[in-house]
């Protein structure tokens, strides 16, 4: 049978748009539109119209190009600049009467924090109309699409708006993320009757119920029609600017008119005989990968053996300086940071300091996809964990980006001003030497990182296949702590536990380690592999 391509993603729902536009003929970058589409009401928490994200294409025979379409931040900071930062209502809880009573003084910033609660551990974000950062995901499809795209827009939003005027059952993984997030899809009247359970309207969601959004179909509808112009200049863009003014929040429509996607030059770096493609700064995921992958290259793993105990504290002391590395450079707040981290000498220092050690949550997905002709497509995208705000109309919650610990390291409320936002978040591409074509990527906020770095290293360093490097148990090691997923040789897990102090082990395969989705293509067979990984309600299709 005639191969058209191969999918892989964080939901069945969002995979069959993909394929769905293969099948009609369409290339990969329209199926990976497809897919992002659909996994915006299939993965609802995890993707949105009101996020951010990248795309890193290879069109067959072209240059690889990395599509920032991430958030920005806004031009006026009205925490800053009309009042002292604590003045924001940071910790003030949140007023679900702000619906029907807007604020109407510029100092006073609805920002304020909530718990998300995950069972092993508790972690704190904020929301609120001050957590906004201007959205990049509308203006990114229509430049994608423009540059990439074969099929019609109106033939590839298809799929999304079946599923968002049919309703689709929302899946165990998809309700358990609703249920850590829950403060946040409570958090106002609006936001509680788009999730609601259909069963008990004052309950969210839950596993097996179906999930619908009339307003969302007809918006994409709109959208195709009307053109991105609809979200960042008209009536959209005017509503939400209007609710930000009066409601506490920093977005004008200054932010939405000029808002462009970015087009770059993917990162390069050689690991043996492969090249990996990444995102480039600012963003830190890739930089931060590639100098990992640069200690590990003169290391023989595969003399050490996978999953022994000598594999695991190699990997850790990895991750340990690769953090170190990144505060040394300030990445992320350092324009030169990327060059010093990829310098050979500064490589050098840190490869040492391995080699001379003794024995001893975020709201991202990704979607990947390969064609018979060999086009590429690596797409993550992030609403963080949505700011509780649904533009009026449109069915699409707010991201929360301002609000996000890891990309404000100077605090909340320091940014500067219509900057770009750094992302943690590295659609890739590896290339291997007999010309094998991976693309990967993953969710996970700072585990995006070494959830990739353990998935590359085990296609090359241990040659393993693709949907086994997706699916081998992984480690995280931050902040002192080393985190362990189950599947580890016991004898290995013994001798780390008495090198480290601070340690967890985990009972089973969790998304807190990432969910690397990828899909392969071999020329010289003319075979494709794709693999969806099961931390993340991995699901793979190849048509």
């Amino acid at each position: 049978m005639y191969k058209k391509g191969a999918v892989a993603a964080g939901d069945g729902h969002t995979a069959n748009a993909a394929a769905e536009v293969l099948r009609a003929g369409g290339n990969a970058f329209d199926a990976v539109l497809a897919a992002l589409l659909a996994a915006t009401q299939a993965e609802p928490v995890l993707a949105s119209l009101g996020g951010g994200g990248f795309l890193l294409a290879r069109p067959m025979g072209g240059d690889a190009q990395l599509y920032d379409f991430f958030v920005q931040t806004p031009h006026v900071n009205k925490a800053r600049s009309s009042a002292p930062h604590n003045k924001a209502r940071s910790s003030a809880p949140h007023n679900k009467a702000r619906d029907s009573a807007p604020h109407n003084r510029d100092d006073e910033i609805d920002f304020h924090p909530v718990m998300a609660d995950f069972g092993t551990v508790q972690q704190e974000f904020h929301i609120g109309q001050g957590s906004i950062a201007t959205p990049g995901v509308v203006k990114g499809i229509f430049s994608i699409h423009e540059k990439l795209g074969h099929m019609p827009l109106s033939e590839i939003v298809e799929p999304a708006i079946s599923l968002a005027r049919g309703g689709l059952k929302l899946s165990p993984l998809q309700a358990y993320i609703f249920d850590v997030v829950s403060p946040i899809y409570t958090s106002n009247k609006s936001i509680m009757q788009l999730y609601a359970s259909p069963e008990n309207p004052d309950s969210l969601i839950g596993e097996g119920e179906t999930i619908k959004n009339p307003d969302f179909a007809d918006f994409l509808d709109a959208l195709v029609h009307e053109g991105a112009d609809l979200f960042y200049r008209g009536e959209v863009a005017k509503k939400i600017s209007s609710d930000c003014n009066e409601m506490g929040g920093h977005l004008g429509m200054d932010d939405f008119e000029k808002y462009t996607v970015h087009q770059r030059l993917p990162l390069e770096v050689s690991y043996g005989d492969a090249t990996i493609l990444t995102n480039p700064p600012p963003s830190t995921g890739g930089i931060l990968i590639g100098f990992a992958l640069k200690l590990l290259e003169k290391i023989d793993l595969k003399k050490s053996g996978f999953g022994t105990a000598a594999h695991i504290e190699i990997l850790t002391r990895v991750m340990g300086l690769t953090n170190q590395a990144r505060i040394e450079s300030a990445l992320g707040q350092n324009e030169n940071a990327g060059e010093m981290l990829l310098d050979p000498d500064f490589i050098k220092s840190y490869r040492e300091n391995i080699l001379t050690v003794p024995k001893s949550h975020r709201g991202t997905t990704h979607i990947s996809v390969i064609d018979a002709l060999g086009n590429a497509a690596a797409l993550t995208v992030s609403n963080g964990e949505g700011s509780g705000y649904i533009a009026p109309g449109t069915g699409v919650v707010l991201n929360n980006m301002l609000g996000e610990e890891d990309i404000n390291p100077r605090g909340f409320g320091a940014w500067d001003e219509n900057t770009r936002m750094s992302s943690m978040m590295a659609p890739s591409i590896l290339i291997t030497n007999d010309g094998r074509e991976y693309a990967l990527g993953s969710g996970g906020s700072n585990r995006i990182r070494t959830a990739l770095l353990q998935v590359i290293s085990a296609l090359q360093d241990f040659n393993v296949n693709l949907p086994d490097a997706v699916s081998l148990p992984r480690i995280h090691f931050e902040e002192g702590l080393l985190n362990i997923e189950p599947g580890f040789m016991d004898e290995a897990v013994d001798a780390v536990k008495t090198s480290f102090d601070n340690y967890k082990l985990w009972d089973d395969l969790n998304l807190f380690f990432g969910g690397v989705h990828g899909v392969m293509f071999d020329p010289k067979n003319k075979t494709l592999t794709a693999a969806g990984d099961p931390r993340r309600g991995g699901a793979d299709i190849i048509i």
